[in-house]
């Protein structure tokens, strides 16, 4: 594809659409975008990749026309919105009614109370008839499976309903240029490959998108892909040449695409494979027979010891009273051992975080009885005692912030269980270190970045010294490196001895945990160990409910192993061991 641009000199040309010429913005003493020349053909898919503070958000509000640079030029779809005089706000007008913009955080777009309201916000406000704009809603609803949430409150939805019912809202103005700011970051694995299919119908249409992701398989899909590294383009070209660069890219704190990575460590133990960032075609190079076994189903409890339990969740269920008396968790029974790290895993919208709201007793169930750190949690009064015993790290802990500085905000927890001043300034440097934030203790939170500021808000839970500790997709929107952080920070937590339970959408990550919970409509689908659940023999299951595998165990069955590794080492143990047996 000809991408229609002069890269010499950044000059536009009548086949972009997108057209920055030299852009700088800075915030305050901080230069987000640093002399930015880069264009975007009619038609053409761009993925946008770098770690967080790279400065993606940022470009992706000045291509949607959302921020002016302070310097350089910028054309959006025909109009000169800015150049040598400033800002053209008559041509930004002009201009925007062609652009959409996924914000990365759907609550930032989400405006309305009613989610077809919301949707046919946009349609709206480009003047167009009621016919038109219906016809719109309703499309878009059944594109991003929402049709039966028309009425429903949106505040009310999970995370990954949030951003389908933004992601419509966008949709339905039928922009030229659509802009999606980690659009997957919050959904489930049938969500983002929903998301996927969307782009590549609207691509196949003539759209134009550009897309910021940190799932680097995503930017596989795209035409070209250009990484950012301190508001400055480091590399740009088609993703078999961007990912061709692993030493550059882990410097920048990405990574690999899968196939990539795993071929990597296959030449690094001396087995002679193509490199490759497709899956594909490395599957194809080490193809054998298929295996004869492909294990038992496994949908019943482990069994578990009733002993020395964390928590127990007896026959629990939940309405939310809402207009169609929404029932969110439906007779939910499990037990979890002191010390033992759990993964919830499911849908959007299958309950996962109603059901970790009630497991740190900020709610009672309708039915049932949930008993925490031997607490029962029906009464209010007894749920009280579990203040500092159970920390809870919601979806978006960087919100959990408020305080003037680090150490304040971090000091709030144990202040208020009444702790002497030497033991909360004991505790709290004990947190900052733990989440390589020693140092910081003087900064405000809100200058920090976003991986940061996550960090901080879970060294103000870990001040507290809680027993059971819960979080709710801990690192959703984090790049790759903050996503190794977070994980090395969380197998220190549990290896102190700390309960950890988490919600995520990550097959990979919840093939680590000790004890998996899946759940699909309302329910418990199975539980048991990594391995019972993600089993071979679960695939379809796991598939019906919107879930998957984990990536080594679905490339294992891809190339006809009969082990069934759930990690990258334990697979390429088991391909090398394969080679070797071939070769003997």
């Amino acid at each position: 594809m000809t991408v229609g641009r002069d890269k010499l000199t950044g000059h536009l040309s009548p086949s972009n659409v997108v057209s920055l010429s030299h852009v700088t913005l800075r915030y305050d003493d901080l230069t987000a975008l640093d002399d930015i020349t880069l264009s975007v053909a009619e038609g053409e898919r761009v993925c946008v990749l770098g770690a967080n503070g790279s400065g993606k958000s940022t470009l992706a509000s000045v291509i949607c026309g959302l921020l002016a640079p302070d310097e350089g030029e910028v054309s959006l779809v025909g109009q000169q919105v800015f150049g040598p005089n400033g800002v053209d706000f008559a041509a930004y007008q002009r201009a925007r009614r062609d652009l959409g913009l996924v914000f990365q955080n759907p609550d930032d777009q989400i405006v309305t109370s009613i989610v077809e309201e919301d949707i046919a916000f946009g349609p709206e406000n480009l003047c167009l008839s009621s016919e038109e704009i219906g016809r719109r809603v309703d499309r878009e609803l059944r594109r991003v499976a929402l049709t039966d949430y028309a009425r429903r409150d949106p505040s009310r939805l999970s995370g990954g309903q949030k951003q389908r019912v933004a992601i419509a809202g966008a949709l339905a103005m039928e922009p030229r240029v659509l802009v999606l700011d980690e659009p997957g970051a919050l959904l489930d694995v049938r969500g983002r490959r929903g998301i996927m299919r969307v782009m590549g119908q609207l691509h196949e249409q003539g759209t134009t998108i550009v897309h910021i992701t940190h799932f680097m398989d995503e930017a596989l899909a795209a035409d070209r892909v250009v990484v950012l590294d301190h508001g400055r383009i480091t590399l740009e070209g088609a993703p078999g040449e961007v990912f061709s660069h692993g030493d550059e890219l882990a410097k920048l704190g990405l990574q690999m695409p899968f196939a990539a990575r795993l071929a990597t460590e296959l030449r690094n133990r001396g087995l002679d494979v193509p490199w490759t960032c497709d899956e594909r075609t490395l599957s194809a190079s080490l193809a054998v027979a298929k295996p004869s076994n492909t294990g038992t189903s496994q949908f019943e409890a482990s069994p578990t010891k009733q002993s020395d339990l964390a928590l127990q969740v007896d026959n629990v269920s939940y309405t939310y009273h809402d207009e169609d008396m929404h029932k969110a968790l439906k007779s939910i029974s499990f037990g979890v051992t002191r010390g033992t790290s759990v993964a919830i895993v499911g849908q959007t919208g299958s309950g996962k975080s109603t059901l970790v709201r009630l497991l740190c007793a900020l709610e009672a169930p309708d039915q049932g009885r949930i008993v925490v750190d031997g607490v029962d949690t029906h009464a209010r009064r007894d749920r009280r005692k579990l203040h500092g015993k159970v920390g809870y790290v919601m979806q978006h802990p960087e919100r959990q912030l408020f305080a003037e500085t680090v150490l304040k905000d971090v000091a709030y927890g144990p202040t208020n269980l009444g702790l002497p001043h030497a033991e909360i300034q004991k505790r709290c440097a004990h947190a900052l270190e733990v989440v390589g934030l020693t140092g910081k203790e003087d900064a405000s939170p809100f200058q920090l970045s976003g991986g940061q500021q996550r960090l901080c808000a879970i060294a103000g839970v870990l001040a507290m010294r809680p027993h059971i500790l819960v979080l709710d997709e801990p690192t959703a929107g984090l790049d790759p490196r903050g996503r190794r952080q977070l994980e090395h920070i969380l197998e220190g937590i549990h290896e102190s001895g700390v309960t950890t339970i988490r919600v995520t959408h990550s097959m990979d990550d919840a093939a680590k945990a000790q004890q998996v919970i899946v759940l699909s409509q309302a329910h418990i689908l199975m539980q048991g160990t990594a391995q019972e659940v993600f089993s071979p023999a679960n695939k379809q299951a796991l598939h019906d409910a919107g879930l998957g595998l984990p990536e080594p165990l679905s490339f294992a069955l891809s190339v006809g192993l009969e082990t069934d590794p759930l990690t990258m080492n334990a697979l390429v143990d088991s391909l090398i061991d394969l080679c070797a047996g071939e070769v003997s």
